[in-house]
Protein backbone atom coordinates (compact mmCIF):
# COMPACT_ATOMS: atom_id res chain seq x y z
CA UNK A 1 0.00 0.00 0.00
CA UNK A 2 1.44 3.09 -1.31
CA UNK A 3 0.17 6.37 0.81
CA UNK A 4 1.06 9.60 -0.28
CA UNK A 5 1.64 12.07 2.50
CA UNK A 6 1.63 15.92 2.40
CA UNK A 7 3.62 18.49 4.60
CA UNK A 8 0.13 19.74 5.16
CA UNK A 9 -1.35 16.57 6.53
CA UNK A 10 1.67 15.40 8.16
CA UNK A 11 1.20 18.95 10.30
CA UNK A 12 -2.20 18.78 10.99
CA UNK A 13 -1.75 15.16 12.28
CA UNK A 14 1.25 16.04 14.52
CA UNK A 15 -0.63 19.11 15.68
CA UNK A 16 -3.89 17.05 16.71
CA UNK A 17 -1.37 14.24 18.44
CA UNK A 18 0.13 17.31 20.07
CA UNK A 19 -3.11 19.20 21.73
CA UNK A 20 -4.17 15.62 23.17
CA UNK A 21 -1.41 14.62 24.44
CA UNK A 22 -1.37 18.05 26.13
CA UNK A 23 -4.52 18.26 27.45
CA UNK A 24 -3.94 14.71 28.73
CA UNK A 25 -0.91 16.20 30.74
CA UNK A 26 -2.98 19.21 32.09
CA UNK A 27 -5.02 16.79 33.78
CA UNK A 28 -8.03 16.29 31.68
CA UNK A 29 -7.43 12.33 31.46
CA UNK A 30 -8.38 9.84 33.41
CA UNK A 31 -4.86 8.80 34.02
CA UNK A 32 -4.31 11.85 35.97
CA UNK A 33 -7.18 11.08 38.30
CA UNK A 34 -5.81 7.29 38.68
CA UNK A 35 -2.30 8.76 39.81
CA UNK A 36 -3.74 11.79 42.03
CA UNK A 37 -6.16 9.31 43.44
CA UNK A 38 -2.98 7.16 44.84
CA UNK A 39 -0.55 10.24 45.84
CA UNK A 40 -0.08 10.60 49.73
CA UNK A 41 -0.97 13.90 51.50
CA UNK A 42 1.89 16.65 51.26
CA UNK A 43 4.01 16.59 54.18
CA UNK A 44 4.03 20.00 55.52
CA UNK A 45 0.31 19.73 54.87
CA UNK A 46 -0.87 20.81 58.43
CA UNK A 47 1.95 22.84 58.74
CA UNK A 48 2.34 26.67 59.76
CA UNK A 49 4.72 28.82 57.72
CA UNK A 50 6.66 31.60 59.22
CA UNK A 51 8.95 33.73 57.47
CA UNK A 52 11.99 35.00 58.38
CA UNK A 53 15.72 35.44 57.60
CA UNK A 54 19.04 33.23 57.66
CA UNK A 55 21.27 34.98 60.34
CA UNK A 56 24.34 33.09 59.23
CA UNK A 57 26.10 35.98 57.34
CA UNK A 58 25.40 39.24 55.94
CA UNK A 59 23.49 37.80 52.83
CA UNK A 60 20.39 38.03 54.59
CA UNK A 61 18.46 35.37 52.21
CA UNK A 62 15.31 34.61 53.13
CA UNK A 63 13.78 31.11 54.84
CA UNK A 64 10.48 30.13 55.64
CA UNK A 65 10.52 27.70 58.83
CA UNK A 66 7.27 25.39 58.99
CA UNK A 67 5.90 24.54 62.77
CA UNK A 68 3.61 21.75 63.66
CA UNK A 69 1.41 22.40 67.46
CA UNK A 70 -1.12 25.04 67.16
CA UNK A 71 0.37 27.75 70.30
CA UNK A 72 -3.21 29.00 70.66
CA UNK A 73 -4.33 25.85 72.55
CA UNK A 74 -1.33 25.91 74.50
CA UNK A 75 0.93 23.51 72.25
CA UNK A 76 4.55 23.38 72.07
CA UNK A 77 5.53 24.91 68.20
CA UNK A 78 8.21 22.32 66.78
CA UNK A 79 9.70 23.18 63.97
CA UNK A 80 9.44 19.96 61.15
CA UNK A 81 11.18 21.93 57.81
CA UNK A 82 12.67 25.55 57.38
CA UNK A 83 13.59 25.92 53.56
CA UNK A 84 14.34 28.67 51.32
CA UNK A 85 11.64 31.58 50.57
CA UNK A 86 11.00 31.56 47.02
CA UNK A 87 9.48 34.61 46.76
CA UNK A 88 12.61 36.31 48.43
CA UNK A 89 14.61 38.77 45.80
CA UNK A 90 18.16 38.02 47.63
CA UNK A 91 18.27 34.62 47.28
CA UNK A 92 15.07 33.27 45.37
CA UNK A 93 14.49 30.13 47.64
CA UNK A 94 18.10 29.00 47.20
CA UNK A 95 20.25 28.21 50.72
CA UNK A 96 24.07 27.84 50.86
CA UNK A 97 24.96 24.40 53.09
CA UNK A 98 24.49 26.31 56.21
CA UNK A 99 21.25 27.43 55.58
CA UNK A 100 20.28 23.98 54.16
CA UNK A 101 21.07 23.24 57.11
CA UNK A 102 19.20 25.25 59.85
CA UNK A 103 16.88 22.62 61.14
CA UNK A 104 19.46 20.37 62.21
CA UNK A 105 21.32 23.29 63.97
CA UNK A 106 18.00 24.28 65.60
CA UNK A 107 17.38 20.78 67.06
CA UNK A 108 21.35 20.41 68.42
CA UNK A 109 21.84 18.86 71.46
CA UNK A 110 24.89 21.39 71.67
CA UNK A 111 23.07 24.41 70.92
CA UNK A 112 23.00 26.92 73.59
CA UNK A 113 19.91 28.41 74.46
CA UNK A 114 20.34 30.92 77.53
CA UNK A 115 23.56 32.79 79.09
CA UNK A 116 26.39 30.66 80.26
CA UNK A 117 29.17 32.50 82.49
CA UNK A 118 32.37 30.40 83.58
CA UNK A 119 33.11 31.65 87.23
CA UNK A 120 36.43 32.83 88.34
CA UNK A 121 38.33 29.35 88.99
CA UNK A 122 35.84 27.37 88.23
CA UNK A 123 36.13 24.66 84.88
CA UNK A 124 32.94 24.42 83.55
CA UNK A 125 30.13 27.33 82.40
CA UNK A 126 26.63 27.59 84.34
CA UNK A 127 23.52 28.80 82.96
CA UNK A 128 22.40 32.58 84.33
CA UNK A 129 19.25 34.20 83.38
CA UNK A 130 19.32 37.42 80.26
CA UNK A 131 19.18 39.75 83.03
CA UNK A 132 22.35 38.60 84.58
CA UNK A 133 24.81 38.22 81.53
CA UNK A 134 23.83 41.94 80.50
CA UNK A 135 24.04 43.37 84.07
CA UNK A 136 27.46 41.37 84.61
CA UNK A 137 28.58 42.64 80.37
CA UNK A 138 27.44 46.24 81.41
CA UNK A 139 29.20 46.68 84.85
CA UNK A 140 32.78 44.77 82.78
CA UNK A 141 32.55 47.96 80.38
CA UNK A 142 31.53 50.69 82.61
CA UNK A 143 34.64 49.50 84.71
CA UNK A 144 37.51 48.92 81.89
CA UNK A 145 36.01 52.28 80.25
CA UNK A 146 36.47 54.26 83.10
CA UNK A 147 39.95 52.87 83.92
CA UNK A 148 41.07 52.78 80.18
CA UNK A 149 39.10 56.38 78.57
CA UNK A 150 41.08 58.50 76.67
CA UNK A 151 39.84 61.76 76.88
CA UNK A 152 42.44 64.21 75.21
CA UNK A 153 45.72 63.57 73.69
CA UNK A 154 49.12 64.35 74.71
CA UNK A 155 48.25 68.01 72.39
CA UNK A 156 45.39 68.58 74.50
CA UNK A 157 42.92 67.92 71.44
CA UNK A 158 39.97 66.13 72.30
CA UNK A 159 39.35 62.67 71.23
CA UNK A 160 37.59 60.82 73.70
CA UNK A 161 38.85 57.14 72.79
CA UNK A 162 38.17 53.99 74.59
CA UNK A 163 40.77 51.83 72.74
CA UNK A 164 40.80 48.77 75.16
CA UNK A 165 37.65 47.36 74.15
CA UNK A 166 35.96 46.14 70.79
CA UNK A 167 32.91 45.25 69.62
CA UNK A 168 31.76 42.55 67.13
CA UNK A 169 28.36 43.17 65.49
CA UNK A 170 25.92 40.88 63.63
CA UNK A 171 25.25 41.47 59.94
CA UNK A 172 21.85 39.92 59.20
CA UNK A 173 19.57 43.36 60.33
CA UNK A 174 18.08 45.88 58.91
CA UNK A 175 19.73 48.97 57.63
CA UNK A 176 18.14 50.95 60.91
CA UNK A 177 19.10 48.36 63.49
CA UNK A 178 23.12 48.30 61.71
CA UNK A 179 22.04 52.10 62.39
CA UNK A 180 21.84 52.46 65.51
CA UNK A 181 24.40 49.58 66.68
CA UNK A 182 27.20 51.24 64.86
CA UNK A 183 26.12 55.22 66.64
CA UNK A 184 25.71 53.70 70.19
CA UNK A 185 28.85 51.77 70.05
CA UNK A 186 31.32 54.91 68.55
CA UNK A 187 29.20 56.93 70.92
CA UNK A 188 31.04 55.02 74.12
CA UNK A 189 34.33 56.07 71.98
CA UNK A 190 34.96 52.76 70.93
CA UNK A 191 37.25 52.29 67.79
CA UNK A 192 37.88 48.65 67.44
CA UNK A 193 34.50 47.55 65.45
CA UNK A 194 33.85 45.45 63.14
CA UNK A 195 30.94 43.17 61.40
CA UNK A 196 30.45 39.59 61.19
CA UNK A 197 29.99 40.57 57.37
CA UNK A 198 33.72 41.33 57.17
CA UNK A 199 35.05 38.45 59.64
Amino acid sequence: MNMELSRRSFLKTSGAGIAGTTLGAFGFGEAEAAVAAFIKPFHLANTTEARNTCTYCSVACGIIIFSKGDLRKGEKADIVHIEGDADHPTNRGTLCPKGAALRDIVKSETRLTQPMVRKPGSDRFEPISWDAALDKIAHAMKHDRDANFVATNKDGVTVNRWLTAGFLAASATTNETAFATYKVVRSTGMLGFDNQARV
